[in-house]
Order: C-alpha cells, then sequence, then structure tokens
C-alpha cells in the first residue's frame, strides 16, 4: 500500500497514539467520545466549546434558499464561555430550582426550570416508521463521465464532484434495536447537485416484498412486532411474518434473499446498494434509456454468519455504527462504485423477456453487466446524531434533470408516502430548511410560511403571473435547467385493480437466486428458514411455507423440512428451468483487505518484539491492529512500550477478521468463572490456560476466519480444540512468517472450506 494512502496516513497517527507516543496512550483512538481527553477534576475555567473531532462535520453552511453563506460550521454549534437559557441570558445556577428557602416550596416563576423541563419533554421527534436505525455519515461522489451518453444529470459530467449524505438503516427495528438483526438495510443517499437535491433511496438487497404500494402498510404491520405484547423487536422470526409472505407469494423472492447471508451484513462497508426500482434516463437529445442503480463496494461484499450476529447483538448492538464511524475516523474511508444496467425504453418495458416495472425482479448481470460511472467517497461522521442523521429527509420524488420515474406502481406510490411522512416526523412542510436537507443551489419557490419557516422571503406576490415582483420567479425551460418530464406515451386501457400479468410469476427469479449460491450459502439459506420458522407456533404457517419452498427447490424444501420435523411437499407449479447468476453469490472471489482487523493474542510472557513488529506490518498493510492481553495497561517497558486496547474479558471473536497469537498467551487474574462466565465454570481460582482465549480461537475458527499462532501459543489452539494443519491455520516461529500467510486468506473474507455442504 502506498505511503499516499488516507487510511496509512491516518492508521499512522493512531498506531503512535496505541503505542504510546507522544500524544499520550489515549489520544487518537477511534471511538474515544471527545476530540481532548478530559482532565481529572471538574474544568472551572470558562472557554468556548471544544470543537468537533477531526473525522467530524456537519451540513454545509448554505441558506434556507440554498445560497452558500461562507460561514464556519461552528457558526451552526453554541458559542460563548457561559451556560445561558435560549434567549442567550447568562446563568448563575443550573443545579437547583428557584425555593420559597432552601426546604420551601418551588417557585412558579421559576422560568429557568419551566424552559429547561418543558424543552427536554419535546426532545424527541416521531422515529420514522420503517428504517427508524440509522447511521448517516458525509462524503463526496465523483462522476467518471461514463454515464453522460445516456443523461443529462449535471453531477454525471466527468470529474464533476458532488457532496453526499448517506444513511444506512434496518427496516423493522425501532431506534434503540441491534444493528445485526436478520433485515434488508436501507442504503439512502443524498446528492447535493449543482441542480437541486437528487435522493436515492434504495436498499441493500435488489427487490422488494411486494410490487405494489398499496400493500406496504401490511407487509410492515405483518413484520413489525405483534401488536399486543410488542414482541419480537427488529425480527421476522415470528407468525404474522410469515403469515403473510406465505400468503402473499410475490414476497418469496426478498424473503429469500433476507434468509441468505445478505440479511446479515458484515459492515455496511461491505454491503452493495440498489435502488430497487427501474428509472428512466434522458440525455440532452431527449433520447430515453431505462436504468438500474447499483452501489458496488469496494471492500467486497461480506456477511456476517448466523452465530455472529446473535453475539454481536448482545456485546455490541452498535456494531455496524460503531465499525463505520471508527473506519472514518481512522482514515479507512469506505469506497463503492456507482453503476447502471442500461435497458432499451421500450414500449413495452421488459428485458430478456424480465418486466422491468416488476420490483420482485432482478435482471442478471451476466445478461446487463453493470457499468462503473462514478466513485462514492464517505469521509466524514457527523457531528450531531439528531441534526443530521436523525433529521435527514429523503424522498424518491427529489430528481434532477435527466432523471426520471417509470411506472412502476411500488414507485408511484412512495411517491406520495415520503413526503407525507416527513410533515409529521418533522413538524410541518419546511424539513427541507433543516440545514442537512438544504439543497446547495439556488431556491426560489413560491412556498410559503407553515410551521418552522426559517427563509425570509422578500416581496409581495409569491404567485404567478405576477407584475409586482416584477414577473419574479421566471419559469426555465429545458435549455436553461428545468426538470421537465419525459412525454411517455400511455397504452390505451381501462381504469382497473389488478396486476399484468407479467407480474405472475413468484418463483423462477427466487429459484435463480437458490442456483446461483455456493453450497455453504446454500446450507445457511436452510439454517436461516429453519430457525425463523422454528420460531411460529402455528404449524400451517410451517406447513404453507414448506409448500412456498418446494415451489423454489426441493433441495432447500427438504433440508428446512427435516429441522421442522415435518414431510417435505411435492412442488405445485413446474419448477423454473433458469441458469444461475455467479454474481449473486458472496464466495470465490478475492477483496482488498483494506481496514481489515487482526486480533493479536499476547501476554506478558509473550512475544513483545514479534508483537511490536507485526503491529507496524499490518499497519503497512492498510488494516488494523488490535493487542489482546490478559488485562488493560500496556506490556513491555520503556520506549517500546505496548498498549493493551482489548482484554480477554471485552474481546470477542466477532470484532475481528483474523487472529494471532504470538507466543504464549498470559492467564489474567479473573479468569475465573465466579468473575467471568467466559472463563468457564464458576470456580474461585483462574484457570490455567486462560479459557477466554480458548472461547475466542474457538468462535473464530468455527465462523471461518483465519488464525495464525508463532512458536509457543501452539498450546493455546490445541487447548481450543484447532488442529494445526485444519484448512486456513497458519503455524510458524516468527511473527512476520504467519502474518504473510494470514493476509491472502483474508481477501476471500472466509476460509470456506472450513463450512463442509451437507452429504
Amino acid at each position: 500500500m502506498s505511503e499516499t494512502n488516507p487510511l496509512r496516513r491516518a492508521a499512522d497517527k493512531v498506531a503512535d497514539a496505541l503505542h504510546g507516543g507522544p500524544t499520550g496512550p489515549e489520544e487518537g483512538i477511534p471511538g474515544k467520545p471527545a476530540p481532548e481527553s478530559p482532565s481529572l477534576a471538574e474544568p472551572t475555567d470558562p472557554r468556548e466549546p471544544l470543537p468537533p473531532k477531526p473525522d467530524q462535520s456537519g451540513p454545509d453552511t448554505v441558506s434556507p434558499t440554498g445560497q452558500p453563506t461562507g460561514a464556519d460550521q461552528a457558526r451552526m454549534a453554541q458559542s460563548g464561555n457561559y451556560l445561558t437559557n435560549a434567549q442567550g441570558t447568562r446563568l448563575y445556577d443550573t443545579d437547583h430550582s428557584l425555593k420559597a428557602g432552601p426546604r420551601g416550596p418551588v417557585l412558579l416563576q421559576d422560568h429557568h426550570l419551566r424552559e429547561k423541563v418543558m424543552h427536554f419533554d419535546h426532545e424527541r421527534i416521531p422515529e420514522r416508521v420503517v428504517h427508524a436505525r440509522g447511521a448517516g455519515v458525509h462524503g463526496v461522489f465523483r462522476s467518471y463521465g461514463t454515464a453522460a451518453n445516456v443523461t443529462k444529470a449535471a453531477f454525471l459530467a466527468e470529474d464533476v464532484e458532488t457532496p453526499v449524505f448517506v444513511r444506512f438503516s434496518t427496516v423493522l427495528g425501532s431506534r434503540g434495536s441491534s444493528d445485526t438483526v436478520r433485515d434488508t438495510r436501507g442504503f439512502a443517499t443524498k446528492f447535493y447537485t449543482s441542480e437541486g437535491v437528487f435522493d436515492l433511496v434504495g436498499n441493500n438487497i435488489p427487490v422488494f416484498f411486494i410490487q405494489d404500494a398499496i400493500k406496504f402498510p401490511d407487509v410492515i404491520h405483518a413484520g413489525k412486532p405483534h401488536p399486543d405484547r410488542e414482541i419480537p423487536q427488529a425480527q421476522s422470526a415470528h407468525d404474522t411474518f410469515w403469515d403473510f409472505v406465505t400468503l402473499h407469494t410475490e414476497a418469496t423472492h426478498h424473503t429469500l434473499w433476507n434468509m441468505s447471508d445478505r440479511g446479515i451484513p458484515r459492515s455496511y462497508r461491505t454491503m452493495e446498494g440498489f435502488g430497487v426500482h427501474t428509472f428512466r434516463l434522458v440525455d440532452a437529445a431527449g433520447e430515453t434509456t431505462l436504468v438500474k442503480f447499483h452501489w458496488k463496494p469496494k471492500l467486497g461484499v461480506h456477511s456476517l454468519v448466523w452465530e455472529e450476529a446473535q453475539i454481536v447483538g448482545g456485546v455490541d448492538p452498535d456494531f455496524h455504527r460503531r465499525d463505520l464511524y471508527d473506519a472514518i475516523e481512522a482514515g479507512a474511508y469506505p469506497e463503492w462504485e456507482f453503476g447502471i444496467q442500461t435497458f432499451p425504453d421500450t414500449p413495452d418495458q421488459t428485458f430478456e423477456g424480465i418486466d422491468l416495472l416488476d420490483p420482485t425482479n432482478i435482471v442478471p448481470e451476466e445478461l446487463a453487466p453493470v457499468q462503473p460511472i462514478g466513485l462514492l467517497t464517505l469521509n466524514r461522521n457527523p457531528s450531531n446524531y439528531f441534526a443530521e442523521t436523525e433529521q435527514v429527509a429523503f424522498h424518491v420524488g427529489h430528481l434532477v434533470p435527466g432523471i426520471d420515474i417509470t411506472d412502476d406502481p411500488l414507485l408511484a406510490g412512495r411517491l406520495f408516502s415520503y413526503l407525507d411522512t416527513q410533515i409529521t416526523r418533522l413538524g410541518g412542510p419546511n424539513f427541507s430548511q433543516i440545514p442537512i436537507n438544504r439543497p446547495q443551489s439556488p431556491v426560489n419557490d413560491m412556498l410559503r410560511d407553515g410551521f418552522h419557516q426559517t427563509a425570509v422571503h422578500r416581496g409581495v406576490a409569491p404567485y404567478r403571473p405576477n407584475s409586482l415582483d416584477g414577473g419574479c420567479p421566471f419559469t426555465a425551460g429545458a435549455d436553461t435547467g428545468a426538470y421537465v418530464e419525459t412525454p411517455v406515451r400511455v397504452a390505451e386501457s381501462t381504469k382497473v385493480r389488478e396486476a399484468p400479468e407479467s407480474f405472475d410469476d413468484h418463483f423462477s427469479q427466487p429459484r435463480r437466486f437458490w442456483l446461483s449460491m455456493s453450497p455453504v450459502e446454500r446450507e445457511h439459506i436452510i439454517h436461516a428458514y429453519t430457525f425463523e420458522l422454528g420460531k411460529c407456533y402455528e404449524q400451517a404457517i410451517r406447513e404453507r411455507a414448506l409448500q412456498v419452498l418446494a415451489n423454489i427447490d426441493p433441495e432447500l424444501c427438504a433440508g428446512v423440512a427435516v429441522g421442522l420435523g415435518l414431510p417435505a411437499p411435492e412442488p405445485t407449479v413446474p419448477l423454473a428451468d433458469v441458469e444461475p447468476s455467479p454474481a449473486l453469490s458472496q464466495v470465490g472471489q478475492t477483496w482488498p483487505t483494506d481496514g481489515r482487523v487482526i486480533g493479536i493474542i499476547t501476554g506478558p510472557d509473550g512475544d513483545l518484539d514479534g508483537v511490536r513488529t507485526v503491529r507496524q506490518e499490518v499497519l503497512d498493510s492498510g488494516m488494523v491492529p488490535l493487542v489482546v492481553a490478559p488485562a488493560g495497561g500496556t506490556l513491555g517497558s520503556g520506549a517500546d512500550v505496548l498498549t493493551v486496547q482489548r482484554t480477554y474479558t471485552t474481546a470477542r471473536s466477532v470484532e475481528f477478521d483474523a487472529l494471532l497469537v504470538a507466543g504464549t498467551p498470559g492467564v489474567g487474574a479473573d479468569a475465573f468463572g465466579a468473575r467471568d462466565a467466559k472463563a468457564g465454570l464458576p470456580t474461585a481460582q483462574p484457570a490455567t490456560p486462560d479459557p477466554r482465549v480458548g472461547l475466542l480461537l474457538a468462535e473464530a475458527f468455527r465462523h471461518g476466519k483465519a488464525i495464525g499462532t508463532t512458536k509457543g501459543g501452539e498450546s493455546a489452539l490445541e487447548a481450543a480444540g484447532i488442529p494445526l494443519d485444519a484448512p486456513g491455520v497458519v503455524a510458524g516461529d516468527g511473527a512476520t512468517t504467519v502474518l504473510q500467510q494470514l493476509v491472502p486468506l483474508l481477501g476471500a473474507h472466509r476460509v470456506w472450506e472450513r463450512f463442509p455442504a451437507a452429504a
């Protein structure tokens, strides 16, 4: 990796800090809450508020009408050395209510008490009905210019850079739910283009449960917790969800994706994104092309295994947020290529027999390759979650010239719903004036007043036509940048409530997905269905689900039926004759190892010289080393002291992409079950070797992660039941030699050979 790589530059800075360098052992560690370490005693000298950390940034400072203000972002934050009330009056006390004597009643005239408590009582706003739990970050999109031949959108011209805000999310859970539940993930991108805001509001799965937006309340009501008990939270493993999707079989394709490893991504950074719908691009001559949008992560597509997802949900429910924020803070900026699949805009809007208006369909990449058209880089964390991530408002109707919609019936409903929900959630129609939502192009609308109006409009004639304001504002034409809807011919028809016949095939696309999976991915799908349906109380629902699976593939149905203890039914429809799409599988490719986390297990008597060397080599490779030892603090002495980042108490294998045992691991003084259940039986004396090291290694081995050991660490692997000649296990005399053999294994994400397929 070159010296100019931003990860390397940031990692070197962090490495100095983690080594106990000039700034001390705690400065610069990703995840620290403040830009500087606090004093032990409460500060008493008045000072200005601390600035944000270097990785943090607020929205660009533009006016409510899209004009650059040139103001520093600090102008949008609190200021001054002293505490004030909301009106700017300084306060001398905020710890005691105003009372009639120290023990007397609180006085009604205490305005500060009333203001402080009143504001606190109204701090929360309604959470999103779906996608409530999210993580948002700032970034930049740079266009390659390769789409300029099919669209006149200015931000897709060559070398144009556009600021963006991206929000990742789960769908079903509330704001307080876990990151690693089995669910679809939202991938919404707000482009602040020179022609207005363009929102691409997609998911990490390219299809949806329903074909028509009128069914959206039904699928969400079915997936949400049961209304009588409000359980389960953020889960699809319950009767109402499976009751709906087994009766409404157009949901079969999306459900299969959710039951695959795609439903539990390893990281937002290793997650694909899709626009889901078919859109229409328009070039400067007015020619149109149908298109599907894709986000391709530069680090590849990588998922958790189910046990990892369950463990993380308990030990770190913020796992995906933390991973994203820490990576950006460390300089490991996530990147995605923006790509398009293009199709002729024919009257029937189909391609190779696939109806492009059906959002439960994909077009295999082998039939229509994804063409890269730009690069997205996420490089700034928000400085305030509520102001930015919670208040950002996406809408599929936020379009710019050169991008238009199609007659996808699900998309049509979203065009209404997104606008409607923002009014309730954000308190009125002026949500576009909230800083994170402000366009970075001039706004000259005739929308006036309403709750939370922050623009101070001029003139007396917010209507057209007018002469009192000199006729302003004037309408634009296509030649002056106006958004002009594409004149699409509408076929002569009658008004009906029905779907086209081409929407009736609910099983050929799921079958293609199943046939495209590797043997290990198929095993994971079978287990996911078995787990989810095993959580349902009603046998009729389980039997109905098996019938749906039989119509996809007998192997899938039989595997799930065995786990449920039920007979596998015969298909009720002919099995579709479809070709697999290798692009759908996550197995069999090699990806960059940038940003991977390697846990280095050692102790006071371990190979500390080897640890120092291998730490630097991990950093030189663009990865992140974390030293794991029996207790916190430091190891060694003098100038070469090593800072411990994780202890046997705080470490779990899910945090690491690989483990390296450097010499003989130490034994913690708290390695007994009465203190830490991970240490085994509830004895009152430390166990040797430390059982928590064995648990760490055994989990990593079970989850298919690369493991290495230097001389002296073999006994730890043997105690964990890990053969030294097992696939993906590397043993050697020196840490450098072992690391050199570990790194290539990381490129495949996991050691897939450890997951034998069922006979």
